[in-house]
């Protein structure tokens, strides 16, 4: 029996569900590709929370992969770090990912979870939408970040030390990244036009 192109299953994220294989694959390295985003980092000297590349590479990986192996992509990179790996920003283990950026962490799997959400439902194929869309996840990654801080140096220096100053950047991630989604979509419908 031969199945004709438009039987297949739509995709609904950007790089569709692979053989289990290739998803535990895929899942492995996304997680290396957040590891590899949270060394480019830049420390500043007022707060514990440094400027990375990690949070732009949770939220791609959400909205590429979907809700639920972004999710795990993320989970994956915890576990990697808590084991003692060295992908964290600034340390590795237990007793780090306890410690005041921790929030941050955890914040990252709402993030994937609900950018991938909105990828699947076409979120991410307009920029507005996929830019509004990055801005819920950098949102999601603040609502449990900034709490748990506030618990090391109390609420106002929490949201001076671990939200103000990362704002104008997070802005940035989230509209370099709302660039990208829509322009590989249009990419890939001139791959299999």
């Amino acid at each position: 029996m031969t199945t004709c192109a438009s039987s297949y299953p739509r995709k609904t994220v950007l790089v569709p569900p692979l053989s289990r294989a290739g998803n535990v694959a895929l899942i492995f390295a996304a997680s290396l590709f957040i590891a590899l985003m949270a060394h480019v980092r830049l420390p500043l000297p007022f707060t514990p929370v440094p400027v990375t590349g990690q949070t732009f590479a949770v939220l791609v990986v959400g909205a590429v992969l979907g809700s639920r192996r972004g999710t795990a992509a993320v989970l994956a990179y915890l576990a990697e770090g808590l084991l003692g790996l060295p992908v964290f920003a600034g340390g590795a283990g237990l007793a780090y990912a306890l410690g005041p950026t921790g929030g941050y962490l955890l914040g990252f799997v709402a993030a994937a979870f609900l950018t991938g959400l909105l990828a699947e439902r076409g979120g991410d194929r307009r920029f507005a939408s996929a830019w509004v869309g990055f801005l819920l996840g950098e949102a999601a990654i603040y609502a449990l970040g900034v709490p748990w801080l506030a618990h090391f140096v109390g609420f106002p220096q929490a949201v001076a030390m671990g939200l103000l100053p990362f704002i104008v950047g997070d802005l940035a991630k989230a509209l370099v990244a709302g660039l990208l989604l829509p322009i590989a979509w249009q990419w890939g419908k001139t791959d299999s036009a």
